[in-house]
């Protein structure tokens, strides 16, 4: 609108000083200007409008008509939202605020809803978005710049990424309860590998893990497996006895705990591997991702079950 392209600050604020005082001439000395000049501005509005903002009472005071006193009460809402907008912006620069997603591998949702909850309590001008999905789903989110920040085990070659521990990530063989193999006195490579083996899909890092303790205590040696697409088919599927799995403690310690699965003692499991918190090595950290990156690896693995 021609009206609004015309309008500007200065007649807005000379209108405002005017009501607020009464006198042109006070309105002048508080907005350093000459009489003349504020004058000028409230006819140059008026001629915008075409109609009287001010009129003068039985005193001599201007006072506000009532277009007057609209156009006032819109530009007084419009003051105190550019004051919200200033300091939502002073925030966002100075990373008291924003917006961070964090993807996090599906292994780690179970302990990653309770660090999203931390940060919120913690920086509640903060929205942490949490992003999960398997190995390879988090990593082209990484190479999309679709995140921030990642939590996953092992990192990524590519893209290159700038990575610290933040915990360690034990991985335990589990079995239901009354298995075979809680009776052997020492289980052998012989004894796992005669067991079918409950893996997570392709892309998983569990997965990848899991076939490479097969492959070195098996030395290439075939062996059952059954595909699962996540963490809670594969617990459903050992309690029910359909094989056994090397999986994250972090996904059973309730199971355990509750003796619905158990841990055998093995040689060299738990394979401990770690935690990490990362971000692309090419990308610059808003104020509000360093932020949250300096919790999460304050942290250490404060937030992680203990094994």
């Amino acid at each position: 609108m021609k009206r609004l392209e015309s309008l500007t600050f200065k007649q807005l604020r000379a209108l405002d000083r005017v009501a607020a005082t009464g006198s042109i001439s006070r309105a002048a000395e508080m907005l350093l200007l000459t009489p003349p000049a504020v004058h000028a501005q409230l006819k140059a509005l008026e001629a915008n409008f075409g109609c009287e903002m001010l009129q003068r009472d039985s005193h001599g005071r201007f006072i506000l008509t009532g277009e007057g006193a609209a156009l006032l009460g819109a530009y007084q809402r419009t003051q105190a939202d550019l004051r919200m907008a200033v300091q939502r912006i002073d925030a966002l620069h100075k990373g008291l605020a924003g917006t961070v997603v964090l993807g996090v591998v599906s292994t780690g949702k179970y302990f990653a809803p309770g660090l999203v909850a931390q940060l919120r309590r913690t920086h509640p001008d903060i929205e942490v978005v949490l992003k999960v999905g398997n190995r390879n789903t988090i990593i082209s989110a990484l190479e999309d710049r679709a995140i921030d920040l990642a939590i996953m085990g092992r990192p990524p070659r590519m893209p290159a990424v700038t990575a610290y521990v933040i915990g360690n990530h034990p991985h335990v063989l589990v079995v239901p309860p009354g298995h075979r193999l809680l009776d052997v006195p020492r289980i052998d490579p012989e004894d796992i590998l005669n067991e079918p083996f409950i893996l997570r899909e392709e892309g998983s890092g569990t997965r990848i893990l899991c076939m490479r303790f097969l492959d070195r205590i098996g030395g290439g040696q075939p062996y059952e497996s059954v595909e699962m697409g996540s963490n809670e088919t594969i617990k459903q599927a050992v309690i029910a006895g359909l094989g056994i799995a090397l999986i994250s403690f972090h996904t059973v310690t309730e199971e355990l705990r509750a003796g619905r699965l158990i841990a055998p003692v093995v040689k060299d499991i738990p394979i401990m591997r770690s935690w990490f918190v990362l971000h692309r090595q090419d990308q610059t950290l808003p104020g509000a991702t360093e932020r949250v990156l300096d919790f999460i690896r304050a942290q250490k693995d404060g937030f992680l079950p203990k094994l």
